[in-house]
């Protein structure tokens, strides 16, 4: 009987202590739910505080766009943010195959809008768009409040529309009007020629991002190149800023063997999924891209789906990396649609090498350490102020660096206008064979720009680019 009773009184001690424990859990799982609806209600309450009080309006979109980007930036991300829906839209064209506009770069100088260049036989083009033609109305209405960014938006619209422009000419001293109409226009990221030396060919392809169509024009390019006889490749992604990954993978699947594993995903939990090449799809030159000689070439600005492509040939040892360490950039991004048209561009794995290495804030090195021209990294861009000897600017700073890159006897580059540099500017003006004098002018840094670019042109001056050639040339001399 005793020993009933004892039984009895253990299974009513298991089921309290199981009751408690579960009402601890459930007070647990209610005080939760309750923050997060708590949360939610203090959102809620910040907004109709600062609605109806702030002595600054506001529209309620924009808090609300407001508080998704605080979200997402709390994150400590960089990689990881909230898009509007232009800025949604505006980043989905940037790596598609096809972009609609009127196919001319602008900049802004001194709080003018200045086209730089029409791109040739584009509808800028064909309407009379020129260099150095200053912006002053787009569709009748002024620019005062507006950003470049604001800028391009007004000038972009839909395929077949027109926008009217009223344009100053300095070189005329007179307003024009233009009506331009935009059109689609064909985005390319891939190009390719045959480099001939000692009696060799060397295919040299430029990939400037990875987009939509890039694998496919990869293959064009290819194909052309081997046609020509190309006995080796340089692959160009120096200041690639990456992509869509698949474009890679596809790419990488062309140059390796089917199956093999050119990366790894790894998740929230640490999972590890293996990325391998595919079949490829380049049929007509399959066997013998699969085994010709390969140099990349990357430097700092290489990033992301870049640094997946020179991190497989690297550690497969399919090929040779030449120029300077790589950006750094391991995480993979998955962009999620919202209700409102914006998205969540939000970092969801990382990803690691065929060796299982992260190069995240490490980037990828090089088998070939080579330091380019430092004309190579200035940004070359329009000025149109004028300065004399006495003069500070900044873009008097800029001149002197491309002088003295140029071969000038240039002994700062602070942007103080001395003697020395006036000197510069008139030997420099003279040996270009335009109008003589020692100031900076529209006509100084224009000539001083085309010079650059002709000096940029000529692939002996382009460091790298010689080095990655000498080597690949001795690879194939050697097979």
């Amino acid at each position: 009987m005793r020993r009933s009773r004892f039984l009895l009184f253990v299974v009513l001690a298991v089921v309290a202590i199981a009751v408690l424990f579960m009402f601890d859990r459930w007070k647990g799982e209610t005080q939760e739910t309750k923050e997060a609806v708590n949360s939610f209600e203090i959102i809620d309450e910040a907004y109709e505080i600062i609605k109806e009080r702030g002595v600054y309006p506001v529209e309620g979109k924009l808090l609300i766009e407001g508080a998704l980007r605080g979200m997402t930036d709390v994150i400590g991300d960089p990689y990881s943010t909230y898009l509007t829906k232009d800025e949604a839209a505006a980043h989905k064209e940037s790596l598609a195959s096809e972009r609609v506009g009127i196919g001319a770069e602008l900049t802004r100088s001194n709080g003018k809008f200045i086209i730089v260049a029409p791109v040739k036989s584009s509808p800028a083009d064909k309407a009379g768009l020129r260099p150095y033609d200053e912006i002053v109305r787009i569709d009748g209405e002024g620019l005062a409040e507006d950003s470049l960014q604001d800028v391009v938006k007004r000038i972009r619209g839909k395929e077949g529309t027109a926008v009217s422009m009223t344009i100053y000419r300095p070189d005329l001293n007179k307003h024009l009007e233009l009506s331009v109409v935009r059109e689609k226009m064909a985005v390319t990221t891939v190009t390719g020629s045959v480099i001939e030396e000692k009696e060799r060919k060397v295919g040299y392809i430029s990939i400037t991002t990875f987009g939509e169509e890039t694998a496919k024009e990869w293959g064009v390019v290819t194909n052309d190149l081997l046609d020509k006889g190309a006995e080796a490749l340089v692959i160009d992604v120096r200041g690639n800023p990456g992509g869509y990954l698949l474009s890679v993978g596809n790419i990488l699947g062309s140059i390796l063997a089917e199956d093999t594993i050119y990366a790894f995903l790894q998740d929230v939990d640490g999972s590890l999924e293996p990325l391998t090449a595919g079949p490829s799809e380049n049929v007509e030159y399959d066997e013998k891209l699969k085994k010709i000689p390969l140099v990349l070439l990357q430097d700092k600005g290489s990033a992301s789906a870049s640094e997946m492509l020179s991190g497989a040939i690297k550690d497969l040892q399919r090929g040779y990396i030449a120029g300077t360490e790589s950006f750094g950039k391991g995480t993979v991004q998955e962009t999620i649609h919202l209700t409102n048209g914006g998205n969540v561009k939000l970092s969801t794995a990382k990803w690691l090498t065929p060796n299982e290495k992260w190069i995240h804030g490490k980037g990828v090195g090089t088998d070939i350490e080579v330091q380019q021209d430092g004309l190579f990294d200035e940004h070359i861009r329009l000025v149109t102020m004028e300065y004399k000897e006495g003069s500070f600017a900044d873009d008097i700073g800029y001149a002197q660096r491309l002088l003295k890159g140029l071969g000038y006897s240039v002994d700062r580059d602070d942007g103080y206008f001395d003697d020395i540099t006036a000197n510069a500017v008139e030997k420099f003006r003279k040996d270009a064979k335009v109008e003589k004098g020692n100031e900076m002018d529209r006509i100084f840094f224009a000539t001083l720009k085309d010079q650059v670019e002709v000096f940029r042109k000529d692939r002996e001056n382009d460091n790298q680019l010689q080095m990655a050639l000498d080597y690949i040339l001795h690879v194939v001399e050697e097979k």
